[in-house]
Order: structure tokens, then sequence, then C-alpha cells
């Protein structure tokens, strides 16, 4: 796959079909939009394409309104790698990009690809102030010669599948339900930064993450994960929350890597998220904690790994 960004440099003569949207959090919904668009470009003998943005609109229209990140872009770009997408492009929406009324927002893109289809979902908007909708797509379809396809709502459950939909079940603790719709189980990563240290006294020494502020976190609780570390995984327990029984101030995400025992303080973890096993809790005393916790390596311990 190729992965384009900025402004593009050359005129590309491929016949071009196109999926255009966010692509916040690549989901079963995305997917019926990137399937349809290989499925054109095979029958047409054309190239697939992936048109979104490497940052949220919001982040510039109303940053105070952006919604929290599913995914990062380097997880995006493998995902659509592996799903067969020839060409991936990161546009950077900025104040200039902000500017583009719809028409030249779609002028640009026909500009500089060889545009013959696009699709888009049944809600797709586009351009200044999002003045653009699919009737209008309809209508600039005809005038710059392209197919398109409008793609109706993705539902399970009489839900309908979207980024904000999924945002919502992790917040609430609902892992495996969200995971049912995304491509890969949700996951956060980052650096290993020092932390109390209370763990390792008690025998289950805990990698603190250092995360990302900006990504919707899960429900406080305790969490059985699958770690990548160095290309390797691991079966995890963790731990978001304040640490109660200890007096914890602060919000961290902490997990206890079963069979590991590196120091890697400073390096980066993967930690995927698979399912909520219980709340956090405060303990009379750190005996019943070391209890507990003995409970939860034996669980975690029979459980499977779902990462490659």
């Amino acid at each position: 796959m190729i992965v384009l960004s900025g402004e593009v440099d050359k005129k590309y003569n491929h016949n071009i079909y196109l999926a255009l949207g966010s692509f916040d959090g690549l989901h079963q919904g995305h997917m019926s939009l990137i399937e349809k668009v290989k499925e054109y470009a095979a029958v047409n003998g054309g190239k697939s394409m992936v048109y979104t943005f490497s940052n949220h609109p919001l982040t510039t229209i109303a940053p105070d309104k952006a919604p929290k990140l599913l995914m990062d872009n380097d997880t995006k770009i493998n995902l659509l790698a592996d799903k067969g997408i020839d060409f991936l492009v990161l546009e950077d929406f900025d104040e200039k990009f902000m500017q583009l009324s719809p028409e030249e927002f779609i002028s640009k893109i026909c500009n500089e690809f060889n545009v013959k289809g696009i699709v888009v979902g049944f809600n797709y908007r586009f351009g200044y102030k999002n003045l653009g909708d699919v009737e209008l797509l309809k209508v600039l379809s005809a005038k710059y010669k392209f197919d398109l396809t409008i793609m109706p709502p993705f539902k399970d459950k009489d839900h309908v599948i979207s980024s904000t939909f999924i945002r919502k079940l992790i917040a609430s603790g609902e892992i495996i339900e969200a995971n049912e719709y995304l491509l890969e189980p949700f996951m956060i990563n980052g650096k290993i930064i020092s932390g109390k240290g209370i763990g390792r006294t008690l025998g289950y020494p805990t990698a603190n993450l250092d995360y990302n502020k900006n990504f919707v976190i899960p429900q406080k609780g305790v969490y059985y994960t699958n770690v990548k570390y160095k290309e390797k995984i691991y079966k995890g327990i963790t731990n978001i929350g304040f640490n109660p029984t200890v007096n914890g101030n602060n919000l961290t995400i902490e997990t206890y890597i079963l069979d590991f025992d590196k120091d890697i303080y400073g390096e980066e973890i993967s930690v995927y998220f698979i399912e909520k096993t219980r709340n956090e809790s405060k303990f009379s005393n750190l005996n019943e904690l070391i209890s507990q916790l003995r409970l939860d390596e034996k669980e975690a311990s029979l459980k499977k790994i779902y990462i490659k």
C-alpha cells in the first residue's frame, strides 16, 4: 500500500475508486465502504483508495469538541495495508483545508487522482462548515464524471455501528462488545514510566503506561489484556483507576505482564483490551489485595491470546 500525505506532486493515471470519510477508528461500518471500493477497483481494473485525514477535523474546527481517539495512524495504516487497499491518503486537516468549499474539495481530489468512483456513507458531509452532503455529491458526480455509491447504515442489534457508538461502549467498560465491531481489539500504546513501585513489593510488578490522553479510556476496572512487546505477545492484567487500596491520587493504566521479567522503563508496549474482569475495589488491607491478584493471575493464565 502506498501512503500519501500533503499535496500530491503528480497526476495519478490509475483508475481510482476511493472511499471518503473520517475513518477515525476502523470498524465494520467502515469496512462496508472499503470492501465496496476494493470490489469496484477489481471489477474495473482500477486501484482502491481510502481518502481520510491524519487528524480529526474537529481538532482544527473546534478542539474542545474533538472526540477521543479510537486508533492511531500507524495502526490504521497497518490494518488498511492488511486489507489490501492500494492507496491511503492521510490529509492534514488544517485551517487552509478547512476553508475549501464542498465543490473545491471534490475538484481537488478529482484533479489529483483519476477518480472513476467514490463510495461514501449515508450521512457523509464535506467541505466548508460541512455544507456538502450526499445530495450535493450526486450533482457533483455528474459534473466531474465519477460513479457514486452511497452505503446504507451498517446496523447490528438495532444499533448503527459508528465510532461514536464504539467509544461509548469502551468508556462504559463493554470491551467485548466494542471489539466485535473493531478490526482488532481496542489498543492503547505508550512508554513505560516509573510509578510508586508498590506492585513490585507485593510480588506483582506492573508496567505503568504513559498513554496518550487524547485516546478514549476504558471504564475504571481490571481487564484481561494482551500485551505486545518487541513483536512478542504476552497475557496481561491491566488496572485502570486510582489504586484506592494504597490511596492513589491519579488515574493510571498499569499492567502486570504474565511470564515476564524484564526492566522495560522507557520502552514502548501496546496493551490490547480483551475483556473487563472486575470493577476496581478498595481492599481492607494489602493481604486481601494480594489474594485477589492471585485469583486474577490464575484466571488470566487460563485465557487464550487473541493477538497475532
